[in-house]
């Protein structure tokens, strides 16, 4: 028995790529409401709960583009290890600090940390898969920031305490401990990236400019029903303990709510390849993002916490559409010289809707009320699933662009039956136009050049 040779990575580079990440987002989602809480226990209000939670995403937003830029033309795998020792620094430091502006700045730190890790394991994930493995690759990837967001929210509130004024003590020890927990995700990174797949981005000298990059039809939306998804996300995870101190609902309930909506995520992404053989791209984007639009709104009214639970089952269920689809919207949408940088835009976009979403909700927050961020949110989606109406750009005709001899063939095989002047019998039977064309005594510059576009002319089956 003779087995067939391997010719690709197989698949373990993405099992440990999604524990590692699972972690990594594990502490992240683990560090979002204990930084609120401990700013609370601080003495912050609304808005600098909203201006902190801003932060995470300012320092980020600047550095997007040039990290996709260095990973379109290098490797991808260096940026892993660095985004879990700075999410592991912010954390830790975060803990620390007793001022409002130090936890802002260690925030930012911790935000730059996830997004290196992020650019880079998207762009690997994108190298390493497919044509037709990208929706399941990218559902998987995915799966593991999943992971942490249901892991991470119930250890914050196991361990955080606003009894007996114990808050801001009991904030710094989950700070600290979610600083260990990102440290565990350097135990799954090795062989991640294979070996040739490292700088498969080409030379260095040549860069696609943004505005083509942006330019291209299914890269605006991807990026902004991304936006809107992540925020959705980030503004439930920081602003849901503010809706628990106003309701009195305890910080191990709003842990246990919040990773709620993560699990319903998870269940939504391991059916995601049936539910787009029911429903199809646009339907199921649509949909998901309308029925994500009114469950946000309707968690600005003041239901029981049974009825809360189950519209934030629901809301995490419809909110596990978005990013994988919109990261395979990009990446096909996008020339294939500047995937990552593509992936780099979007994430600038997440940022960007990280950065305004909370500092505009905490402002709505602090002049109407706590419930208002949610409203905002609900208009944001419904937004994202007018987008996703409009249809997602040319996924089916994205691998084309790419092979940069598919534009020559077709225009020679289109027009080898009308070109040919000195003699019309040979020209639509490409086979015979050997024994032919010596025949033609009329045309001694067609029998010269031959044997030189022959394998441009016999190239139809190659394209």
């Amino acid at each position: 028995m003779t087995r067939t040779p391997r010719t690709g990575p197989g698949r373990g580079w993405l099992l440990r790529l999604v524990i590692a990440f699972a972690f990594a987002q594990g502490a992240v989602s683990m560090a979002r409401p204990a930084v609120s809480y401990r700013a609370l226990a601080l003495g912050a209000d609304e808005t600098a709960v909203g201006v902190i939670a801003g932060v995470y995403a300012l320092l980020p937003l600047f550095v997007a583009v040039p990290l996709g830029r260095r990973t379109d033309h290098g490797r991808c795998a260096p940026l892993l290890p660095l985004g879990v020792l700075l999410i592991s620094g912010g954390c830790a430091l975060s803990g620390i600090v007793s001022s409002l502006p130090a936890m802002a700045a260690w925030s930012g730190v911790m935000g730059l940390g996830h997004l290196c890790f992020v650019i880079g394991a998207q762009s690997i994930v994108a190298r390493q898969s497919a044509p037709d493995e990208q929706d399941r690759n990218f559902g998987h990837f995915t799966i593991g920031a999943s992971l942490g967001q249901l892991i991470g929210p119930v250890a914050a509130g196991a361990l955080i305490s606003g009894q007996g004024g114990t808050l801001g003590r009991t904030s710094a020890l989950a700070l600290l401990v979610s600083a260990a927990v990102a440290a565990v995700a350097l135990t799954s990174l090795w062989r991640i990236e294979h070996r040739r797949a490292k700088g498969a981005g080409g030379k260095p000298g040549h860069k696609v400019p943004v505005r083509a990059i942006l330019g291209a039809r299914g890269v605006p939306a991807g990026i902004f029903i991304s936006m809107a998804v992540l925020s959705a996300t980030d503004i439930l995870t920081a602003y849901l303990p503010v809706v628990g101190e106003h309701r009195s609902i305890a910080p191990a309930t709003v842990g246990l709510l919040l990773s709620l909506r993560a699990a319903a995520t998870i269940a939504c992404r391991l059916v995601m390849s049936p539910l787009l053989g029911l429903l199809g791209r646009r339907a199921l984007l649509t949909t998901s993002c309308l029925l994500a639009g009114l469950l946000c709104a309707g968690v600005a009214l003041p239901v029981s916490v049974p009825v809360l639970a189950v519209m934030l089952a629901v809301l995490g269920f419809c909110l596990g559409v978005g990013q994988p689809l919109s990261m395979t919207t990009v990446v096909r949408a996008a020339p294939d010289r500047a995937r990552s940088t593509a992936l780099a835009l979007r994430l600038t976009g997440n940022r960007l809707g990280q950065v305004a979403a909370p500092a505009a909700a905490g402002l709505i927050a602090g002049a109407v009320g706590v419930a208002a961020p949610f409203a905002l949110l609900g208009v944001l989606l419904v937004g994202a699933a007018g987008l996703g109406l409009r249809g997602e750009g040319r996924p089916e005709s994205a691998p084309a662009p790419g092979e940069s001899g598919t534009a020559p063939a077709p225009s020679e095989s289109g027009t080898a039956p009308v070109r040919p002047e000195s003699g019309t019998a040979p020209a639509p039977s490409e086979p015979a136009a050997a024994p032919v064309r010596p025949e033609s005594g009329t045309a001694p510059p067609e029998t010269g050049t031959a044997p030189v576009r022959r394998p441009g002319i016999d190239g139809a089956p190659r394209s």
